[in-house]
């Protein structure tokens, strides 16, 4: 091409590709067959088979960023799982795919865009744990993988009572499995009870965060304050002592389960928890309404 003199030639224009969005799952799953959700080699984990049902959809995901690392056999009503998609693709869509790929004991609930590079661990502002206890001297087949069976009487009013000093921010230290070196352990915890509908108790514990087995170990040392096997006021001992010998046994794991985690912006995000998200930008989630599976809807509404 002839380039008239005095005019410079035009630089061809350059298109940068666009930066896609996050994807962020709600995510529920059975944990019976799981050795837990974070990456194990030779072992079935979450993690592991998440990724691979959306690299089915997409083969460049590098990789999946979940929320917490719940431990073998515990179970989940609400992950959250986030991802970085190179192609553009409806949540609904991804919801469907996903699930159309995935086994019977993971479910893809709800599907949302997320800002980009999404991190759900470091987004949370908290998160909520349901422990299943049954009474009973009886061993309940249908109940072993979804509920500690303890075979001694339980006063949930007495259990009620060693949960309450948990609400509160504090230091537990002592409330950690001996693995978890963690130097911060101080956590605000919203709410702390019971729910008795004979013969099972329910606990209920929302907190800014949990060290490991922290939930489990309360559990266990409610019970025993509650079947009149420890005395009570172990729990708010232990938060001024700091030992690990105040308080119980750590309650087995196939009674936790996950329930949800609190994102800031929430409309349902507990009070203490408004300050509580370790990302000082605040919330960073579009669409957070329920969307239902292969709608074909991507309306993206406002928190």
């Amino acid at each position: 091409m002839r380039v008239p003199v005095g005019v410079a030639p035009m630089s061809p224009t350059v298109t940068e590709p666009p930066v896609l969005e996050s994807v962020l799952f709600d995510v529920a799953y059975d944990g019976t067959l799981f050795h837990g959700f974070a990456p194990q080699r030779d072992a079935r984990t979450v993690h592991g088979v998440l990724l691979a049902a959306i690299r089915e959809v997409d083969s460049s995901i590098a990789d999946v960023r979940g929320a917490s690392r719940t431990d073998a056999r515990v179970h989940a009503r609400g992950q959250l799982v986030a991802f970085d998609p190179a192609r553009a693709i409806p949540p609904a869509a991804w919801q469907a795919e996903v699930n159309r790929r995935l086994p019977e004991d993971v479910a893809v609930v709800r599907a949302r865009c997320v800002a980009s590079g999404f991190v759900p661990r470091f987004e949370a502002a908290g998160k909520r744990y349901i422990y299943e206890v049954k009474v009973s001297s009886m061993r309940d087949p249908l109940e072993r993988h979804r509920a500690w069976v303890v075979p001694f009487g339980v006063s949930p009013e007495r259990v009620g009572g060693e949960l309450a000093a948990l609400v509160g921010t504090h230091d537990f230290r002592a409330f950690r499995r001996a693995a978890d070196r963690r130097e911060d352990t101080v956590r605000t915890i919203a709410r702390a009870e019971v729910t008795a509908t004979h013969p099972h108790l329910r606990i209920a514990v929302e907190g800014s965060g949990f060290l490991y087995n922290m939930v489990r170990i309360v559990v266990g040392t409610a019970v025993e304050v509650g079947a009149n096997r420890r005395r009570p006021g172990a729990i708010a001992r232990a938060i001024v002592s700091g030992a690990r010998g105040d308080l119980g046994l750590t309650a087995p794991p196939q009674g936790l389960c996950l329930d949800r985690v609190f994102l800031p912006g929430d409309d349902d995000l507990p009070r203490p928890f408004h300050e509580a998200g370790k990302n000082p930008r605040g919330p960073r989630v579009r669409g957070s309404a329920p969307i239902a599976p292969c709608d074909g809807d991507d309306e993206r509404r406002p928190p």
